[in-house]
């Protein structure tokens, strides 16, 4: 089976540089045209399940997609939250620099937890769809955790800055999970 795991869309924020934790901010509207062309690409197989993160611009990327495919129920599921940058969310490169010189954050997600509530929900839709094609619709450090773990640290959480609205195909096949290809946005070539 096929797992995509898509990055939300553009906001106001990610064009800005802002880091977005647990922070609700919505698409902008490149954000918009981004779910649209994702949404058209996947539209040339059959999916058969959209989940999402419950915030607003991985629901609206979510429902971009799973209206292109004619899916007319999305799920949400907390796992697949933002990690939880604490006193650094909002805060542009250069204010984390600053104020973070040594890049701990406090009151910041362990990366163990992150990885391992976003690994057991993709584990989890998996086996609840067993030959069924699931997309789900995430953000950067949940997909990026999931990218190391499966490429044993090639890739992934400190190696790839993934681009907004770019797909990650993973296959599930024998109980295991592989990388197809990552990082990948609507129209271009595979990795």
């Amino acid at each position: 089976m096929r797992i995509c795991l898509i990055r939300h869309g553009e906001t106001d924020w990610t064009k800005t540089g802002r880091l977005q934790g647990r922070e609700d901010i919505p698409l902008n509207a490149e954000g918009l045209r981004q779910a649209e062309a994702v949404a058209d690409e996947l539209s040339q197989m059959p999916w058969h399940a959209v989940i999402a993160s419950p915030l607003s611009r991985a629901r609206q990327t979510a429902q971009v997609i799973a209206q292109r495919l004619g899916i007319e129920e999305i799920i949400e599921d907390s796992r697949f939250i933002e990690r939880d940058y604490g006193n650094a969310s909002g805060l542009t490169a250069r204010e984390r620099e600053q104020r973070f010189p040594d890049r701990q954050f406090e009151t910041m997600e362990d990366w163990e937890h992150l990885r391992g509530r976003v690994y057991s929900g993709i584990l989890d839709y998996a086996k609840r769809h067993p030959g069924g094609d699931i997309v789900i619709v995430s953000h950067g450090a949940a997909i990026n955790s999931v990218l190391a773990t499966l490429s044993g640290g090639e890739i992934g959480s400190g190696k790839t800055r993934l681009k907004t609205a770019c797909m990650n195909m993973l296959r599930y096949e024998n109980e295991m999970l592989q990388i197809a290809y990552y990082n990948r946005p609507a129209g271009e070539a595979d990795n």
